[in-house]
């Protein structure tokens, strides 16, 4: 009503300033018709255009393709985005309207400002989310209450992204332990028991198949630098993979037990995976050029074949299986030693990072809301990821997903432009003709809504991955993913780590505590004079002269304070496993 009041004053009083009368009654919202098709806050005859501050986004300007015509037909809304380059937030928290709808690259101190001098909504401000997010009520109530939580004055303000709204499902496996498995089946499929055997067979492999479609040398792995945090990326990697510890400070967490292993424990997870790469390096298995390549560079060298093992699928199977490879009947498909325990996290009620508000400017906070509602629908979920229901993918008659013909090419290809394709709306009857591509069309909130790992309410139980789907799965790809699924019984990759014994960790609401500027002085040193260790045992020509590495850098990184940054860690740790027991604790029977 406030808001309907704003807008006739000021057309009335720019009538009066024409000369002209103006005595029509203003219309009310009623509660029978709030939120309804009646209401006029969210009903609008006449286009709306809602201003969106997105952190993330990677897009400037009005919403383009096929999802501006979406929302155009769905809520008559234009979305205009507004990325945070250099000042943006500055000058928007200064002229104290961030936007209609904020996305946030995280819940620290920049939202924390934006609540504290009261820019964003109360979404239980006159029942916003109650009447115009009936859908977020429903799904999410625990994650506003993990909001609230954050806020100090225990308001909601936020609803966070990758959601759930079951904490004892896990997301997607990340590492899926992908070996090149047309060479494995050649080998006669040797036991693989525990990381001796899967030295084997690697070797194996290499003299199976010395040279990569570009005539030049394979390698069992391949690493790279880009990542590296506290610890080598690759190595704190494998060790979660195959132990299934939880990273937490300068070392690796078992959430079965909290036992913590700090890196250098020498008969600890990390240097472990540390030792095995080193072996692998001896044997003549590591890609020389793994301490100074690029991601790029590496991505490259897979989809050339001069790869043929990979634990991550980002820098495995993903890369790997192209049509070509697929046509040449080689792939690379999912082996995990029966002693490896691979880490999976589950997913959060409370949300992750990228939450999604309100600003308190806003002229149309029904609207936003209202738009908000349906991202965090199963529709509108399915929506940001593969776009269009109907055109793109939908539900068949058991209530599976499946992509359509054009859907199927627009995931493996985002690029497809979609000029001239047309789609009728099943809400209004109108047909469009669509423009550009299909990346041009996605949302670009560059944000995300429910979990990809999550099943989704309206899909047969199906999570939200396409992987997980049946209709994916269909035939085999080429005789060696005949075999494979013959071997391990399973349709898909997923569905087979699903069946292994994995490491369950769930999701804790827990964030490090602030490090003093001494102890990250220290910190900043100790971890610098870690990772140039590790990679140098890594190169170790010899388990003696690995072993030499590893005491020297233990000493040195002493020297720099690191029994000082272990104990805050372990700190850390403890208070990471309490959440997480409290997490297991509200589990149902």
């Amino acid at each position: 009503m406030k808001h309907i009041l704003k807008k006739a004053a000021a057309l009335a009083l720019a009538l009066s300033l024409t000369g002209c009368a103006w005595n029509q009654e203003v219309v009310s919202v009623s509660p029978e018709t709030a939120g309804t098709e009646q209401d006029p806050l969210i009903n609008n005859t006449e286009p709306i255009t809602l201003t969106v501050f997105s952190v993330p986004a990677n897009w400037s300007g009005k919403q383009t393709g096929w999802g501006a015509v979406l929302l155009k037909d769905m809520f008559n809304v234009e979305l205009n985005i507004i990325p945070d380059a250099n000042g943006t937030y500055e000058t928007r928290m200064e002229k104290g309207d961030l936007g209609d709808i904020v996305v946030w690259g995280n819940t620290g101190t920049e939202y924390k400002q934006a609540v504290d001098q009261g820019k964003l909504f109360d979404w239980n401000e006159d029942d916003l989310v109650e009447t115009y997010g009936p859908d977020i009520c429903k799904y999410f109530s625990l994650g506003m209450e993990a909001n609230a939580a954050l806020n100090a004055d225990g308001k909601v303000y936020a609803l966070g992204n990758n959601m759930a709204n079951d904490a004892r499902e896990h997301d997607l496996f990340i590492y899926d332990w992908g070996i090149r498995w047309d060479l494995y089946e050649q080998l006669g499929k040797p036991e693989v028991k525990d990381l001796d055997d899967l030295l084997e067979v690697l070797k194996q492999m290499k003299e199976l198949c010395p040279k990569a479609d570009d005539g030049k040398p394979t390698y069992a792995a391949s690493l790279f630098p880009d990542w590296d945090g506290n610890m080598i990326m690759n190595a704190k990697s494998f060790a979660q993979c195959y132990y299934g510890y939880d990273e937490v400070g300068l070392g690796l967490l078992d959430p079965y037990t909290g036992d913590y292993y700090d890196a250098l424990d020498k008969e600890g997870p990390y240097v472990e995976a540390l030792r095995f790469y080193s072996r692998l390096n001896q044997n003549g298995l590591l890609d020389p050029d793994s301490m100074t390549q690029t991601f790029d560079q590496l991505q490259a060298k897979v989809r050339n074949g001069t790869v043929l093992w990979s634990p991550q699928d980002f820098s495995g199977s993903l890369l790997y299986n192209t049509e070509q490879h697929i046509a040449d009947n080689k792939l690379f498909a999912s082996l995990v030693p029966e002693e490896a325990r691979t880490a999976v996290w589950g997913l959060s009620t409370a949300g992750n990072e990228r939450p999604w508000s309100i600003g308190a400017k806003s002229v149309y906070p029904e609207k936003a809301m209202q738009l908000l509602n349906w991202l965090f629908t199963p529709e509108g979920a399915m929506t940001i990821q593969y776009g269009i229901q109907g055109l793109m993918w939908d539900y068949d008659s058991n209530g599976s997903m499946y992509f359509t013909d054009l859907g199927l090419k627009c995931k493996n290809d985002p690029s497809t432009d979609l000029t001239g394709v047309k789609w009728t709306s099943p809400d209004t009857g109108k047909e469009y003709t669509l423009t550009g591509t299909f990346n041009d069309g996605m949302l670009q909130f560059n944000n995300t809504t429910w979990a990809q790992g999550a099943s989704n309410p309206d899909g047969d139980g199906e999570k939200f991955a396409w992987q997980t789907w049946t209709s994916v799965q269909g035939e085999p790809k080429n005789e060696a993913d005949a075999d494979w699924r013959e071997t391990t019984g399973a349709e898909g990759c997923q569905q087979y780590l699903d069946e292994t014994d994995y490491s369950f960790i769930p999701m804790a609401n827990y964030a490090e505590e602030t490090r003093s500027p001494e102890l990250d002085l220290k910190w900043s040193q100790v971890i610098q004079r870690l990772k140039q260790g590790s990679w140098k045992a890594i190169y170790a020509k010899s388990d003696e002269e690995f072993d030499k590495i590893i005491d020297q850098t233990i000493q040195e990184c002493k020297g720099y304070g690191y029994d000082e940054c272990v104990k805050w860690s372990e700190k850390q740790a403890a208070a990471k496993y309490q959440l997480m027991l409290e997490t297991l604790s509200s589990f149902p029977e």
